[in-house]
């Protein structure tokens, strides 16, 4: 078959390269003039099956009345006039209860852990390097609430059989060994030994030549106007380098995919929420982090990407906009020195933000479309890279008729009918 993929984030680039080691003809377009240099550019850097839970879960609309009035707050609403955006949030509301919480973090988990097995078996079968460490994340609790509340989170990795270790003060320490100069600001902590950390930019990248390797061809600075479809199928592709066809098209483009539904007269509830990171070079490698420390506080995830610490958090609503905010930045910035002050220069931080592809229930959209032959692998907000190898190997079997290895009950756009 020729596949068309639309996007080469790290989601479409990993679809792209599973699709072509099952032998088929794929042809890959974005507007960049490379792979990853949207969302995929500087996130996080956590592929963490054991934190992959739904922002909506009880609770949370409390605390984000809470958030309104902290000076670092991991929730900021640029309220306007945009149906969607509130429809988006009420949709949200409604899966703010423990019932929905418990099915959509078990559908997160599911595909995250079969995720994390696929980059086991990548690094094994490649040998592929991205700054990679398999050395567990860590939650961290700044407050007895939050180790009380981590208690549901528990219970459904202790249901799924996920590795797990809670620990107490000297125990974090014992974990992130340079957590010892701010160890009276912390209560306790959930390790998650199984989860990784890395480069998302320097893997996508790497992953795009070896696709290349397998005879995708890439079609950088190709903008996508639009999809042509006749009788109830999809028939090709309008861009700025002409019209581009194939037996099935993939649609990878983040939370750009709800404008091109849109256009072909679906709705799917993907929008975007606006992130930021800073990437700090290390001056004192020992009192810099180990692995990922997330400050729960904050929301803010802490990561060692070989010489430079990638810090990124916050969740900005004001749609497409992507102007960077000082004031948010600044978030990013304090959770840092607070809790590394010795482990990397911060004047020196870049500064980034990128717009997740968030649905209302946290679990990304792969599969069918009511369209013949146009799939969607989107929507998964802060966890792309985490989701994004099991995903792909998932939608590449759905399209090419193979039986996915894990159930896919859940994951289509069929669950907002």
């Amino acid at each position: 078959m020729k596949i068309v993929v639309l996007g080469s984030g790290v989601v479409g680039t990993s679809t792209a390269y599973y699709l072509a080691k099952a032998g088929h003809e794929v042809v890959v377009l974005e507007r960049q003039p490379g792979p990853a240099l949207e969302t995929s550019y500087a996130n996080a850097g956590q592929i963490s099956p054991g934190y992959s839970a739904p922002w909506a879960g009880p609770g949370v609309p409390l605390k984000a009345l809470k958030w309104m009035f902290m000076e670092h707050a991991p929730l900021v609403l640029r309220l306007k006039f945009n149906p969607e955006m509130w429809r988006w949030m009420w949709e949200m509301l409604m899966n703010c209860n423990a019932r929905a919480y418990e099915v959509n973090k078990s559908r997160m988990m599911r595909l995250a852990e079969y995720s994390r097995d696929q980059f086991v078996t990548l690094r094994a079968d490649t040998g592929i390097s991205y700054d990679d460490r398999q050395q567990g994340t860590l939650q961290l609790f700044r407050t007895q609430k939050q180790v009380d509340d981590a208690a549901k989170d528990i219970a459904v990795l202790r249901s799924l059989g996920v590795g797990h270790e809670v620990l107490d003060r000297a125990g974090c320490v014992a974990a992130e060994p340079a957590l010892e100069l701010v160890c009276d600001k912390i209560q306790g902590g959930l390790r998650l030994p199984g989860d990784e950390t890395g480069d998302c930019f320097k893997f996508t990248q790497r992953l795009a030549e070896m696709a290349a390797g397998l005879g995708v061809q890439f079609m950088y600075g190709t903008a996508i106007f639009g999809l042509d479809h006749s009788g109830g199928e999809v028939t090709g592709v309008q861009t700025n380098r002409g019209r581009i066809t194939g037996d099935a098209y993939i649609c990878a483009l983040g939370s750009y995919s709800t404008k091109l539904m849109r256009e072909l007269g679906y709705r799917i509830p993907v929008f975007p929420v606006k992130g930021y990171s800073i990437t700090v070079p290390i001056t004192d490698p020992a009192f810099a982090p180990v692995s990922t420390v997330m400050d729960e506080t904050h929301k803010v995830a802490i990561t060692r990407l070989g010489d430079r610490i990638r810090v990124a958090g916050t969740a900005e609503l004001t749609g497409y906009d992507l102007q960077l905010t000082h004031e948010r930045g600044n978030t990013v910035r304090h959770v840092v020195t607070d809790l590394f002050p010795r482990g990397g220069d911060v004047s020196r931080a870049e500064l980034w933000t990128g717009l997740r592809p968030n649905t209302p229930d946290g679990t990304p959209i792969i599969g069918a479309t009511p369209l013949k032959r146009l799939y969607l692998n989107t929507g998964h907000g802060t966890l792309g890279w985490t989701m994004s190898c099991g995903s792909a190997r998932v939608i590449s079997d759905i399209v090419t008729g193979a039986q996915p290895d894990i159930d896919t009950a859940g994951l289509g756009m069929d669950r907002y009918a």
